[in-house]
């Protein structure tokens, strides 16, 4: 999904940590470490291990390099770590407007972009655990080196929306954790209809909620869409991200053998199916995977 060249992206929404703060690698947080930290053999009731590391070094927000480079919606059609100011822009703004039909209020989360390693409130970790939120303080924290590895390692096609699910993804976390839906995970952690992979395709359905409706959003200081309609290139670009991360084809490339009893994710064509819900129905009351009978079959 395009953002219209002249909107105007909000830097202060977003924190530069990239080129500095490394650290140990934490058993904490959340998005793809979960999945990547089973496939290593990690205990699954360990990895929301909240409580690891202080999370209080600080960057100014934005930081010079986004301040200065980061400017407008062609900027963010062109540059990885502007495109995710402007999709957190663009949810920041869809989440605040729509979470009060159903009587809650959407405290805006952190969002940190980092390379080699970074302090969060759930511990120290290094970028190999790819995107992840951490509820302990209302942050998500991203590589933008991993949007390469999204296509080079893990096989998605690529394009902007591939990106802005990943994003959207994570603020789903943040959704989940206003109402306490991300507890899920930890009580119930691992296997083809655990908590944790309702959660993560709750996520996905959320980030196809905010698709549905980020064409929506008008730049008040333009009067223009901020985005651009989706394209059918667009969604496929999103399926084929999903598809990408799902545990059996995590599991099938790494292992070369699929064991759900692992899974804390879901399946591709789960995270696909999730993901569509969300975006053709465009209604979030809609992703309720704790009470879907049959997840490979939302309705």
């Amino acid at each position: 999904m395009s953002f219209s060249r002249g909107s105007r992206l909000d830097t202060s929404q977003v924190q530069d940590r990239r080129g500095g703060l490394g650290g140990k690698i934490a058993i904490g947080g959340g998005g793809l470490l979960v999945l990547i930290a089973s496939l290593l053999g990690v205990p699954a009731e360990l990895l929301e291990g909240f409580g690891l590391g202080s999370g209080q070094e600080q960057q100014q927000a934005g930081g010079p390099g986004l301040q200065e480079e980061c400017l407008t919606g062609a900027d963010a059609n062109e540059r990885t770590d502007c495109r995710i100011v402007g999709t957190v822009n663009s949810l920041n703004d869809f989440w605040a407007g729509y979470l009060p039909r159903y009587n809650m209020q959407y405290p805006v989360p952190q969002t940190v972009l980092f390379d080699g390693g970074v302090s969060t409130g759930c511990g120290s970790a290094s970028s190999a655990v790819g995107p992840f939120y951490c509820p302990r303080d209302q942050t998500a924290y991203f590589d933008t080196a991993f949007f390469a590895e999204l296509t080079s390692r893990f096989g998605a096609s690529g394009g902007p929306l591939a990106e802005e699910y990943v994003v959207a993804h994570e603020f789903g976390h943040h959704i989940q954790n206003l109402t306490g839906a991300i507890d899920y995970s930890r009580q119930d952690p691992q296997g083809a209809e655990s908590g944790a992979v309702r959660v993560e395709l709750q996520a996905d359905c959320y980030a196809g909620v905010w698709a549905a409706n980020a064409t929506e959003q008008v730049d008040e200081r333009t009067g223009q869409p901020f985005m651009q309609p989706l394209t059918e290139q667009d969604l496929r670009d999103a399926l084929s991200a999903a598809a990408a991360v799902g545990d059996d084809r995590i599991q099938q490339s790494a292992t070369g053998q699929v064991n759900p009893h692992t899974w804390t994710h879901g399946s591709s064509e789960q995270r696909q199916r999730w993901f569509l819900l969300g975006y053709q129905t465009g209604d979030a009351g809609r992703c309720d995977t704790f009470s879907a009978p049959d997840l490979d079959r939302p309705a």
